[in-house]
C-alpha cells in the first residue's frame, strides 16, 4: 500500500495565517498538523508516500524533508491549481501505478490513529473504503448513506436534507479501480473533480464501496476554533516532561512540557502546557492548554488556552485567552485598560493592546 496525502489548497478559513504558511503546517501540540498525518501514515507500515503540493511546496518540504524521519520516503507531487480531490488522483497517477493506496487529507486530526480501518480495508479488498464519522449537522460535510452490511448505497455532498449523519472524514482507500472512476468522471459544479463523484461512479458500475465508522476524535483544522479545541484535546494527553530550566522561583502545575533549551523564570505554568525548545518565560502565568513554540519570549504576560507559533513575542499582555499568535509575531502593552483579550493574529504582525 501507498499513501497519497493533500497538503495543498489555499485555506481561506485560517486567514492570515495562510498567507504565509501552509495550513497544513499549523502545529497542533507544537506539532505541525502534518507531521500528526504523516506519524499515523507511518503507524500503518505504508513507507512509500506521495504529498500533493502546491506553490508553496519550499514550506512544506522545510519540514517534511525525504520523510526519513517518519521512516517513509516522501515523493512531492505539484498540482498546478486546486482542482479537486479526484484531481490530484490524476496527477499521482505515475507515482500510485496500480498499487493500493490510503488517501488522506493533510489538515484534518485523527489522533487515534486510523489502523482498524486499515486492517478492514485489507481484509476485504473493496474498490473503495470511506472513512465516516458521526455528527450532530451533516448538511455541512459529504454525507455517505450505508446499507444494513455497512455497504455504501450513496454519496451526496452537503445536502440540505442528509438521509444519514455519517460525514465523511478525508480518509480514503482505493485499489486501482478508482483510476477509471477519475478518468470518466467530470467537474461538478465547483469547476473541481470531486472524490465523492468518483467513488460515486464506482457505486453506478457495481464495485464494492464500503465504509468504515470512526469512532475516535476528529477535528478538520480549517478554521481557528477547531485548532484551538483539536490543541485541547491532544495537551489533555501529554505527560510531564522537563528537559528545560525552571528557576527555584518558578512553580509546575500538573501536566507541563518545557522542551530542550526552554527557561522558565519566576513564573507560574499550570498543565496541561507545552513551552517549546529555547523558549523564554519571565514573570508570567501560562496555562492551562497553552502551546507556546520554539524561540518565543513570553514576559510580564497572563495566557490560556492559547498557541503561540514560534519566534513570537508577548509582553505585558494581563489576560489573554483564546487566541493564535502567529510566527515572529509582536504582542505589547502600551496604556493602562482593563478586559482580557482575545487575539487571531497573523505572522510578522506587531499588535499593542491596553495594559
Amino acid at each position: 500500500m501507498k499513501a497519497l496525502v493533500l497538503a495543498g489548497g489555499s485555506g481561506t478559513r485560517l486567514r492570515p495565517f495562510s498567507y504565509s504558511m501552509p495550513k497544513q503546517l499549523i502545529p497542533v501540540a507544537n506539532t505541525p498538523v502534518l507531521v500528526h498525518v504523516l506519524r499515523n501514515i507511518r503507524d500503518l507500515g505504508v513507507t512509500e508516500i506521495g504529498v500533493v503540493v502546491n506553490d508553496r511546496v519550499a514550506d512544506i518540504e522545510a519540514v517534511v524533508g525525504d520523510g526519513s524521519r517518519f521512516g517513509s520516503r516522501v515523493t512531492y507531487l505539484r498540482q498546478d491549481a486546486p482542482r479537486g480531490l479526484a484531481h490530484t488522483v490524476a496527477v499521482a497517477r505515475d507515482f500510485l501505478g496500480d498499487d493500493d493506496f490510503v488517501m488522506y487529507l493533510g489538515d484534518i486530526m485523527l489522533p487515534d490513529g486510523i489502523g482498524a480501518a486499515a486492517a478492514e480495508f485489507t481484509a476485504r479488498r473493496p474498490a473503495a473504503q470511506v472513512l465516516v464519522h458521526k455528527v450532530a449537522d451533516p448538511r455541512a460535510f459529504g454525507v455517505v448513506e450505508l446499507g444494513p452490511d455497512g455497504e455504501v448505497l450513496g454519496l451526496v455532498e452537503k445536502p440540505q436534507e442528509p438521509r444519514s449523519d455519517l460525514a465523511l472524514c478525508g480518509v480514503y482507500f482505493f485499489t486501482a479501480a478508482v483510476h477509471e472512476a477519475v478518468a470518466a468522471i467530470r467537474p461538478g459544479p465547483r469547476g473541481e473533480l470531486e472524490i465523492t463523484d468518483a467513488v460515486q461512479w464506482l457505486l453506478s458500475s457495481g464495485a464494492d464501496v464500503r465504509a468504515h465508522t470512526y469512532d475516535g476524535y476528529w477535528k478538520d483544522t480549517g478554521r481557528v476554533e477547531d485548532v484551538l479545541e483539536c490543541n485541547r484535546h491532544l495537551l489533555d494527553a501529554e505527560r510531564r516532561s522537563i528537559a528545560g530550566q525552571v528557576d527555584a522561583a518558578s512553580e509546575l502545575v500538573g501536566e507541563v512540557v518545557v522542551e530542550p533549551g526552554a527557561r522558565i523564570i519566576r513564573s507560574k505554568i499550570t498543565g496541561p502546557a507545552v513551552i517549546g525548545a529555547d523558549a523564554v518565560v519571565v514573570d508570567s502565568r501560562l496555562g492551562p492548554y497553552t502551546s507556546v513554540g520554539r524561540d518565543c519570549v513570553v514576559t510580564g504576560t497572563r495566557l490560556q488556552d492559547s498557541i503561540v507559533l514560534d519566534g513570537a513575542s508577548l509582553t505585558g499582555v494581563p489576560d489573554l485567552r483564546h487566541s493564535l499568535i502567529g510566527r515572529s509575531a509582536s504582542v505589547g502593552t502600551v496604556a493602562e485598560g482593563g478586559e482580557h483579550v482575545r487575539l487571531v493574529v497573523g505572522d510578522h504582525t506587531r499588535v499593542e493592546v491596553a495594559a
